[in-house]
């Protein structure tokens, strides 16, 4: 790595080590810190880690295996690289997993967590929540509201979905100036959502899920290919925005 990416990765305490520096490397190649198609050395990020080298090859495996890292022949890797056909890729997925569960779900969620999600919706709206908050709380949501109906299995390829999702918008929207109305849009995107669950029909919530899934993909795609299109120009930019996944 050179110099001016040591401020990529922060460093780790010396204890669950390998799913610390997981966790670390994933949050910085989620967030677009670390490039998509970068190339780094295993030992300069564990020197940057403050960690071994054996946790950062551990780590390697597993975010391969969730598409994040392409290993390279010796000690190194690759960020993976973004493509608009891999995003469709990952909403066509998300599209024929989530709305059956949730059509299911609709009627085994009890009002209680109706309304608790009822207010974390709201919470979405808030103009002073970090990015990373919003993501975090947003995963949380969209778990509680499928996790009734959903096998180990559907949550295993669930999450990883969702993170690769979550990693293909932010490296979309970094690049774009943060719109006030966009906490509010999300806000309201969320509570139509729970409307739908409220009325407990499994078909208006199975289509409910559709459009919100059709709407991100659209929002996705527009801010990935202004990404692609400022990097073929050679255009930089850091500033995160928070959006609707």
């Amino acid at each position: 790595m050179t110099a001016a990416s040591e401020s990529m990765l922060r460093r780790v305490e010396d204890r669950s080590v390998t799913d610390q520096v997981t966790t670390e490397l994933r949050r910085a190649i989620i967030s677009g810190s670390m490039e998509p198609g970068q190339e780094f050395s295993l030992r300069e990020a564990a020197g940057h880690l403050g960690v071994s080298f054996i946790p950062v090859r551990e780590a390697l495996r597993t975010l391969e295996k969730e598409g994040l890292i392409l290993t390279r022949p010796g000690r190194s890797a690759i960020v993976a690289p973004v493509h608009l056909e891999d995003l469709h890729g990952i909403y066509r997925l998300r599209h024929n997993l989530e709305p059956e569960i949730a059509s299911r779900s609709c009627a085994l969620l009890s009002s209680e967590v109706l309304d608790r999600l009822e207010r974390d919706a709201v919470a979405f709206g808030r103009e002073d929540w970090g990015i990373d908050e919003v993501y975090d709380a947003h995963q949380e949501f969209h778990l509680a509201l499928l996790a009734p109906a959903a096998t180990e299995w559907d949550l295993r390829i669930l999450t990883t979905l969702w993170r690769a999702a979550e990693r293909y918008i932010r490296i979309g929207f970094r690049r774009l100036d943060p719109q006030p109305e966009e906490h509010h849009r999300r806000e309201h995107a969320h509570e139509e959502l729970l409307t739908a669950f409220r009325g407990r029909d499994p078909r208006t919530v199975e289509r409910a899920v559709r459009e919100h899934l059709e709407r991100n993909e659209q929002i996705a795609r527009a801010a990935l290919a202004d990404y692609e299109d400022r990097a073929g120009n050679g255009e930089s930019g850091t500033a995160d925005s928070i959006t609707s996944a």
